[in-house]
């Protein structure tokens, strides 16, 4: 059993379950005493949306981002690769975007970052210990904005951190990731897991495969589907989740031309001739 399923079983077991009608008290600002603390030596996963965001904010591509601000964890446990932001090297292992007043990066900080102190349960379909989403509450001996005096629900707070746009394209990751390919402890072959990559957190070199390569010539997109793909990184993104339905689990998410088809038959018509 790797960390992160042990964590998952420790919130089922132990934390209380909170819905978003239920209140907690809690405040973050420079005036708390551990203000930036919870900043350093810690693990934020980065999902797809998150380097989309973070990557413009600084206005760098997304090859960039991941050279310069990611770490690729290598763990026999994952079904498929993840990306964690990359702490400082020094003593302070302090994330690249904190300074003296906070976070230089608020307006587009990662979905983890937005979120704390809450958790989020999802359980699967299928999971029975589990009837729905439940959110939780991280109380860490470090963080001091529990003793602060503002109350509010956990639904006023998912809406004044900007969470409910992350939560939205969460879902469409969360689907992929929680596909019954990887339920059935499948593995993903080297190309696939290149794939899987390239979508989902190197959008621009994904654009390019998309509108640089023959990509088109194989595949019927919809005219709206390409404008919307050619103006908007989100859309892209939804798009290549499609994409990685098909390439990945062969699902019929893609629609090959039918020159293509025809092609492919000849070849095949072909070969079994030389026989």
């Amino acid at each position: 059993m790797n960390e992160i399923q042990r964590f998952k079983e420790e919130i089922l077991k132990d934390y209380p379950r909170l819905s978003e009608d239920d209140s907690f008290t809690f405040s973050c600002h420079p005036g708390v005493p551990c203000f930036n603390n919870c900043c350093r030596d810690v693990n934020i996963f980065l999902t797809p949306y998150d380097i989309i965001r973070l990557k413009n904010r600084l206005g760098i591509s997304s090859q960039e981002f991941l050279d310069r601000y990611t770490l690729l964890p290598f763990d026999k446990n994952l079904k498929y690769p993840v990306t964690l932001l990359q702490m400082s090297e020094d003593e302070s292992k302090a994330c690249p975007f904190v300074g003296e007043n906070g976070c230089t990066v608020y307006e587009d900080r990662p979905w983890s970052c937005r979120m704390y102190p809450l958790g989020m349960a999802s359980p699967r379909e299928e999971d029975k210990a589990v009837e729905k989403e439940f959110y939780f509450l991280l109380k860490e001996d470090v963080c001091e904005g529990f003793a602060e005096k503002k109350e509010q629900t956990i639904r006023e707070w998912l809406i004044d951190q900007g969470i409910l746009d992350y939560n939205e394209m969460g879902e469409y990751f969360k689907d992929l990731t929680l596909h019954p390919f990887f339920e059935k402890a499948e593995n993903l072959t080297p190309p696939k897991i290149e794939m899987f990559f390239l979508v989902c957190y190197n959008i621009d070199k994904f654009r390019r495969f998309v509108f640089d390569s023959t990509f088109l010539n194989k595949f019927e997109v919809d005219e709206e589907v390409l404008d919307k793909i050619k103006q908007s990184e989100v859309e892209l993104l939804k798009f290549g989740y499609q994409w990685l339905r098909f390439s990945l689990f062969g699902e019929k998410t893609m629609k090959v031309r039918t020159d293509v088809l025809e092609d492919k038959k000849k070849e095949l018509k072909m070969k079994q001739k030389l026989k």
